[in-house]
């Protein structure tokens, strides 16, 4: 017997990839179980499922950074309840990051993709089960977005939750009013602005090098669970005055937009991940 969930919950995480560099990214998560009827003639209770699945996602994948720990770009120091790794770029470029254990999932793969990233968390959910199962499956899927989205990643140190971790992002869709049409010109401009971007806030850049004629920008904080420190070529980043949270970016966006068009009506609505937000506007006579 087969018992499915489809679009159970979902995860706003993000992934070091060789070309991409630190990617953010929001997965749907879908299950199957597959097992023989107990004695409530059920394969595992709804309840149980959402809540099993939900609670392991939570806690296992979602606002970490991805990592594939076979992988021979990886190299990475344990040092207590602290990680130290460096990734290598095809560019030959480096991301370099210290940061609390909690902060990262390490992911037992050589390269990461929606059917590795799944393939790891059906084996580690299978033990989470008290009732035997025959076969675990689980995959991820995107939200259909029918207009302009980008991948950004951040970090924010006030917060007292997991959005502190300084690399965990989102795949967000973003829609601009301008005089209250709505501007597929303007959305696709931020999507290729914010493409694959780390965006970051200036106050937490600790430093600048250069590292083989390239520029990097060294980011830092101190934050509850923890110190966390970040290395990024200046090409992956986007640097704003304010917090990175998504009220202080449908803010900035509507700052850059209206200095660009002056006098203009606009209404600025950028997601964090599925189906949240924030909006902004400007008014005028």
């Amino acid at each position: 017997m087969l018992l499915f969930v489809d679009n159970l919950t979902n995860v706003d995480f993000s992934y070091l990839d060789p070309a991409r560099g630190v990617v953010g990214e929001t997965w749907l998560a879908n299950i199957r179980l597959h097992g023989d009827l107990d004695e409530q003639s059920m394969v595992c209770d709804f309840g149980q499922v959402k809540s099993i699945t939900r609670q392991w996602l939570d806690t296992e994948l979602d606002h970490r950074l991805a990592v594939p720990a076979h992988s021979e770009r990886l190299s990475l120091r344990h040092d207590g309840d602290r990680l130290e790794l460096s990734w290598q770029l095809d560019s030959g470029d480096f991301i370099e990051l210290s940061c609390p254990r909690e902060s990262v999932a390490l992911v037992q793969a050589a390269e990461l993709s929606p059917t590795s990233v799944a393939q790891w968390c059906a084996t580690q959910l299978m033990q989470a089960f008290a009732n035997p199962l025959q076969k675990l499956e689980l995959d991820f899927t995107t939200e259909v977005i029918e207009g302009a989205f980008y991948h950004y990643s951040h970090g924010l140190k006030k917060h007292d939750g997991n959005c502190q971790r300084i690399a965990h992002g989102h795949r967000s869709r973003i829609d601009i009013w301008l005089d209250d049409s709505k501007s597929p010109a303007l959305e696709q401009q931020w999507s290729e602005r914010w493409r694959d971007i780390y965006i970051g806030t200036r106050e937490d850049i600790v430093g600048e090098e250069l590292c083989q004629g390239r520029p990097y920008y060294q980011f830092a904080y101190q934050a509850p669970q923890g110190h966390f420190r970040l290395s990024l070529p200046q090409t992956q980043c986007y640097i704003i005055e304010s917090d990175t949270t998504v009220e202080c970016l449908a803010e900035h966006i509507a700052a850059v937009i209206s200095a660009e068009h002056p006098g203009r009506r606009l209404r600025v609505r950028a997601y964090e991940g599925i189906n949240k937000g924030a909006e902004a506007f400007r008014h005028y006579s």
